[in-house]
């Protein structure tokens, strides 16, 4: 049988190519370590590779925003720490304050000390962040939280936060009531300040005492909140972690490379490189002479 040699030739060039082709791939697939190249290469792997690819992608921006949350929670709480720190030095003077017993310069003496204890948490709540943002004004992160006038310039919407598929926790802390107290303070100390006697202090005294009270425990509950909110974000984080290792797994049970395998295919398509070669260099060499 004759065979016409632009056939011979196409048929050995697509023989050529297929074993290089072959050996391409494999040779890509050791350098890489990953069997799936292409979505060709297994089609339901492939797919599963993208569903976890895309999963991944979601909880390492999950978790980015948990680490930075938990750094701005650790934040406010140690600036609410401060407030209580300072509200409990001004109910101290107020319940001295409250003895019948204190002189008119004992009074006035306090109420230095009250004033500043006014303008440190004043300041506190004044607080921003690093970007010059108001820690305690809700939203309205534009504006401090109390003005010179003692007026609350914030408000009290939450900044939520994605820390999980679906599920959200609130970033800010508001202290709208800080606003009253630091005002009752601030009259107080200016009562006092006056040179008015312990008698007739006494109501305005325990009126104040009254508010440091409820608002302390406010602050109080706002920074057990914060801690609470702190142990959830570890919590969600570490299943977050386990899920990613998990996802990481299963990654590699499905796209890792047999390197034993993939050694028979590189040695079988070297062979047909080879032989197919040869045997196109031999052919090429015959005549229809060489029969006779």
């Amino acid at each position: 049988m004759r065979i016409a040699s632009t056939q011979f030739h196409a048929t050995m060039n697509s023989a050529l190519q297929a074993a290089n082709t072959g050996l391409s791939q494999v040779m890509q697939q050791m350098a890489s370590g990953q069997r799936v190249q292409r979505p060709s290469d297994d089609t339901i792997a492939s797919m599963r590779l993208s569903r976890l690819s895309r999963e991944e992608a979601s909880l390492t921006q999950y978790q980015g925003n948990i680490d930075a949350l938990k750094s701005r929670l650790t934040n406010n709480e140690t600036l609410l720490d401060s407030v209580k720190a300072d509200m409990m030095q001004a109910r101290d003077l107020l319940v001295w304050a409250a003895d019948g017993s204190n002189t008119q310069g004992d009074l006035q003496a306090m109420a230095g000390s009250l004033e500043s204890l006014r303008d440190s948490l004043i300041h506190t709540a004044n607080s921003t962040d690093s970007e010059g943002r108001s820690v305690f004004s809700g939203t309205a992160t534009d504006q401090p939280a109390i003005d010179a006038a003692f007026t609350y310039q914030g408000n009290t919407a939450t900044q939520q936060v994605a820390v999980g598929p679906g599920v959200t926790v609130p970033a800010n802390v508001s202290l709208p009531e800080m606003a009253a107290f630091v005002k009752q303070l601030d009259s107080l100390a200016a009562l006092l300040k006056s040179g008015v006697t312990a008698d007739a202090a006494h109501a305005q005294v325990a009126s104040t005492l009254t508010n440091l009270d409820t608002t302390l425990n406010s602050v109080t509950g706002k920074i057990g909140s914060l801690g609470g909110l702190q142990n959830v974000l570890s919590t969600l984080q570490d299943n977050q972690a386990a899920v990613s290792l998990s996802n990481k797994q299963a990654a590699l049970t499905l796209g890792q490379l047999d390197y034993g395998e993939a050694a028979t295919r590189l040695n079988s398509y070297t062979l047909a490189v080879q032989a197919t070669q040869k045997a196109y260099g031999r052919v090429s060499n015959l005549s229809l002479f060489d029969a006779l």
